[in-house]
């Protein structure tokens, strides 16, 4: 009796692993890279069955080269639709790419434009509605994608924590920058000028605003912060290159970059969200807010550039409410 029922328990388990699995695949797209003699390799993971009726949800990350670990959180919103996350090639769980270092031409929006269509393709999702979700550059990479014809599939844009233009960026976090302690303004200020962006007293003067700036939650960091840094550290290919050596000093190829002039392409529902303490600022969103037609904006308070983390529950209900109606 004891036997068999422990037979009957192991195939219980057997039908629950079977049943969660069925809603979580993970795979990799072979993406080929002009330029490159081998072909690379994008990762990514499906929360949900793509086979329903429901409208994907594509995630775009951050960085570039934050990967999509700490955007996680949203798989909360798979309860109702499938959620695909992917790492961009040169980050995470897909290709590597440290000899294109300081490539600017390589690393180029068109790859990762590339990228995303060779993705979709991949899943099946060329001819079928989507929704996008793009986070800080994942937003940059959103509306330079969604004014393309290859987004005439594309049913709702979401836009979170991003920017519309490097100018505007550089508005708001200077502002910011100006109401951080004086001596915290120094330390940075001399690593500007020296270029000097690895030192115990620049680090720690970077946490003073990343504290205030990029994640409220507290004990800090919270692990979706964690895992983020720990890429840039990891591979700082794609930051460093694209960005810079630091989130306070954009010197990277997309230092003059700016959308406005697309803007008025993209012609799906968007929605705005970011945090009232966000390294994002106001200044930085207000362009796709004024250039694109269809926009609905909500600020949630106390919250940063990660409110999809300081403030999970009503993130996501803004989120699902946007997607849902």
């Amino acid at each position: 009796m004891m036997l068999l029922l422990l037979v009957l328990v192991v195939r219980l388990l057997f039908v629950h692993a079977s049943v969660s699995g069925s809603n979580m695949s993970e795979g990799t797209a072979v993406f080929k890279v002009a330029g490159l003699s081998e072909p690379c390799q994008t990762w990514y993971k499906v929360f949900g069955d793509l086979n329903t009726s429901a409208t994907p949800l594509i995630i775009l990350h951050g960085g570039p080269g934050a990967c999509h670990d700490y955007l996680l959180p949203l798989t909360d919103l798979a309860n109702s639709r499938p959620v695909i996350f992917y790492d961009q090639i040169g980050n995470g769980l897909s290709t590597h790419l440290p000899s294109m270092a300081g490539n600017e031409a390589f690393w180029s929006i068109d790859l990762f434009k590339d990228e995303l269509d060779n993705l979709l393709s991949h899943l099946g999702l060329r001819q079928r509605p989507i929704d996008v979700y793009g986070h800080s550059w994942g937003g940059m990479l959103a509306v330079e994608w969604a004014a393309t014809p290859s987004a005439a599939h594309l049913r709702r844009l979401i836009l979170s924590s991003s920017l519309a233009s490097m100018d505007a960026w550089r508005v708001g976090v200077s502002a910011l920058r100006k109401l951080l302690p004086r001596d915290t303004q120094d330390v940075l200020d001399h690593a500007d000028e020296t270029k000097e962006f690895e030192t115990p007293e620049y680090e720690a003067a970077i946490e003073v605003f990343y504290k205030r700036h990029l994640s409220l939650t507290r004990l800090w960091p919270a692990k979706e912060v964690q895992a983020a840094l720990d890429w840039f550290a990891k591979d700082p290919t794609t930051y460093g290159t694209m960005y810079g050596p630091s989130e306070l000093y954009i010197s990277g190829s997309l230092r003059n970059w700016t959308s406005i002039p697309l803007l008025n392409k993209i012609k799906v529902p968007t929605f705005l969200i970011n945090g009232a303490e966000d390294e994002a600022q106001d200044v930085a969103m207000q362009p796709f807010f004024d250039h694109i037609e269809k926009t609905k904006w909500i600020t949630i308070d106390n919250a940063a550039h990660f409110s999809h983390v300081d403030q999970r529950q009503k993130h996501m209900a803004v989120v699902r409410s946007f997607l849902d109606n």
